[in-house]
């Protein structure tokens, strides 16, 4: 369960995830990692350690540069975790979609009030 609790904690950060969604498109350093954001190569570099950390990436060497790339393994893991809930959630679901049809039959068997006259409206048409 560690792993899982590592993974989500580096989830929770939308600058990991976007780095992530970047990273399932190939390789990439840490400079053009940090080309889309405003901020800092070391706060990009902090957010790097955290996903090497959580096992979401790791790093090449090819030559004088440093890929990173992505690791599949963890999100799979937390895929399968999530989807185990997936019954549950359709069965609360299910059952709300029931109550809602039984609402409307309801509304539907329930004759519709005519508005009352108050008696501003009929003193007014008393003296039409």
């Amino acid at each position: 369960m560690m792993q899982l609790d590592a993974t989500f904690a580096a989830l929770a950060d939308p600058t990991r995830r976007a780095i992530l969604a970047r990273l399932a498109t190939g390789d990439a350093s840490v400079l053009e990692l940090a080309e889309p954001f405003a901020m800092s190569q070391p706060a990009i570099s902090k957010h790097l350690k955290v996903l090497e950390r959580a096992g979401l990436i790791s790093r090449g060497r090819d030559a004088q540069r440093r890929p990173c790339h992505l690791e599949a393994a963890p999100l799979r893991e937390a895929s399968v975790w999530i989807v185990g809930f997936r019954a549950f959630w359709e069965a609360s679901f299910d059952a709300l979609d029931g109550v809602l049809e039984e609402l409307k039959a309801e509304e539907r068997d329930v004759p519709k009030r005519r508005a009352q006259p108050t008696k501003r409206r009929a003193k007014k048409r008393e003296d039409q």
